[in-house]
């Protein structure tokens, strides 16, 4: 099953509110309309993608696509990485690091772990956009107007 035609929830995990208010209006001036469902720490992230019970039954069926800051205030964004790539139910979630660390071997390790892309913060306009579409390809969920 794929995610074509399928409306994607885009799940924002970002404690910075300046950061995050950033990150949605990237979103949106890449033509995304997909809804943000914003979250400030992990645990709260984590109850919504995997369930409280962290079964991952929350998301069967679902499609999400995941924007995650490695330093939150509860839990690290490697942790939560982890747990939603080694669940049954959602580790063919796109997951979208954004974070101020450019440090080689957190890197790898995130592609190690099952991220999409890695982008470090402050995110540059045109690489997100690009970023985004892309994964928007993926699902198809985005139209993109035609440059010339």
């Amino acid at each position: 099953m794929n995610g074509l035609g399928k409306e994607v929830t885009i799940v924002m995990v970002e404690d910075d509110e300046g950061h995050a208010r950033l990150i949605e209006k990237n979103i949106r001036r890449a033509g995304v309309h997909n809804e943000v469902v914003p979250f400030t720490n992990g645990t709260e992230a984590l109850d919504f993608v995997l369930g409280k019970d962290r079964t991952g039954l929350a998301s069967a069926g679902k499609f999400l696509l995941i924007l995650l800051d490695l330093n939150l205030p509860d839990m690290s964004g490697i942790d939560i990485l982890q747990k939603i790539k080694s669940n049954t139910h959602t580790k063919r979630l796109p997951v979208v690091i954004l974070t101020t660390t450019d440090d080689e071997r957190e890197i790898q390790r995130c592609y190690d772990l099952g991220a999409n892309v890695y982008i470090t913060k402050p995110v540059e306009y045109e690489s997100f956009a690009h970023a985004i579409r892309q994964l928007g390809l993926f699902f198809s969920v985005i139209q993109i107007p035609e440059t010339h």
